[in-house]
């Protein structure tokens, strides 16, 4: 059990990291955080259709996967005393 837990963590932590750098580089719907780097300069060139698809699913599916190593280690937690 120690050896799961250790391996959920270290994925929490690196989808994590990938889920907030994912999620800065979707296009800006008008200012915040994406014009501050530069995602204003951006509109002109802009993303083709497919590419901010394929963004998107990408972010969502590493969402459930962070989502599902946070339960996983809350029920390893909670079921650890037993």
């Amino acid at each position: 059990m120690p050896i799961l837990e250790f391996v959920l963590q270290v994925l929490l932590g690196i989808t994590s990291l990938l889920l907030t750098l994912l999620i800065l580089l979707h296009k800006g719907r008008g200012g915040g955080l994406s014009d501050m780097f530069g995602g204003g300069m951006t509109s002109a060139l802009g993303s083709s259709g497919l590419a901010e698809r394929n963004l998107n699913r990408f972010t969502i599916v590493l969402a459930l996967a962070w989502f599902v190593s946070i339960v996983a280690l809350g029920l390893i937690t909670k079921f650890q005393g037993i």
